[in-house]
């Protein structure tokens, strides 16, 4: 990667304005995400699909508060922040705790400013440098099985770990988003629609929201290079929506998607004679919480989905198996 010139380091990645959720309510949403020094996981192994790190670059805390105070300019009091980084903003290493609080005084007009974390630095130190009456945390669990967690995905903690930082949240009473992630590499699709189910079950206990983000394959991650093989498909948006019908209504936990990379090849997708219907109702359902959203849906590719979600399991494979027989046909 070229170095990046001071005026980089100093600007940041992306700022953005959509539509999210408080208590309820549909409101607007800044989002920025800034340039930080990045992971400390993904510098050391890393998750198999994640190539967020690519951002990251050797930050200082000046650079920070350049980033944040060009952020700033741009906002336009909306009651909800959300402040991203290509690792955890609780990590003092990423976001020193001085320039979280003053995060806090800066946008000062937000009702809720929500952010990621791992969970190791989900500590009740690290809880003194924010507010948490205006805090909302996102932690990606991704799975809820040990098992796929460490092989698949290889997250670098365990579901325990998740567990001790969603309890300390909840006896802060700040609101916790869960991460999920829908089709780790090598499972099946239908291995991974349980997965997801099952996940989904767990992680509401504890979660003011759920979000299920189905993989989108990323560049320079070992899912990459599954894909490019053909040893890897993304999952199909019909698998998508099964986890939705079925996992909504579990307490008082919102159940959300917004797929990055929807409708792409590298992302969740069907025929694409239908993806932007269904991704439409995906969207629509994500606020309304309403299984209806889903209702009267088809296509000729719903065949296609459900002979995959018994093929894939009696070949014992997670391979893309429409590419694989495309590719090996004898003429």
């Amino acid at each position: 990667m070229a170095k990046l010139r001071k005026e980089d380091l100093q600007t940041p990645v992306s700022i953005w304005r959509e539509k999210d959720m408080i208590n309820g309510e549909k409101v607007d949403a800044f989002v920025i995400i800034l340039r930080t020094t990045g992971c400390w996981w993904a510098h050391k192994k890393g998750c198999t699909m994640c190539g967020y790190n690519t951002v990251s670059a050797p930050v200082t805390e000046e650079d920070l508060r350049v980033q944040l105070a060009k952020a700033l300019e741009k906002y336009a009091n909306e009651k909800m922040v959300k402040i991203y980084t290509s690792g955890s903003f609780l990590d003092d290493h990423e976001i020193p705790s001085a320039v979280r609080k003053d995060i806090f005084t800066m946008f000062s007009a937000a009702a809720r400013i929500l952010f990621e974390s791992r969970p190791e630095f989900v500590t009740a130190e690290n809880l003194t440098s924010i507010e948490p009456a205006r805090s909302a945390v996102a932690i990606g669990l991704e799975s809820a099985n040990e098992e796929i967690l460490r092989r698949c995905i290889r997250k670098g903690f365990t579901v325990s770990d998740y567990e001790q930082a969603a309890k300390l949240l909840n006896e802060y009473h700040i609101p916790l988003r869960t991460y999920l992630l829908l089709k780790p590499p090598y499972l099946t699709e239908k291995a991974a629609l349980e997965d997801a189910l099952a996940s989904v079950q767990y992680a509401a206990q504890f979660s003011e929201s759920v979000s299920v983000n189905p993989v989108n394959v990323q560049r320079n991650t070992l899912v990459e290079s599954l894909w490019t093989k053909g040893n890897y498909a993304p999952p199909m948006i019909w698998t998508l929506i099964e986890v939705l019908k079925a996992g909504s209504g579990k307490a008082e936990c919102r159940l959300l998607s917004s797929p990055s990379g929807g409708g792409a090849a590298r992302g969740v997708h069907n025929c694409g004679q239908c993806d932007k219907k269904l991704l439409s109702a995906i969207e629509k359902f994500s606020y309304s919480q309403d299984p209806s959203e889903f209702a009267g849906l088809e296509c000729e590719c719903q065949h296609e989905w459900k002979a995959l979600l018994e093929l894939q399991d009696l070949m014992f494979t997670g391979v893309d198996v429409k590419r694989q027989a495309t590719e090996n046909i004898i003429e």
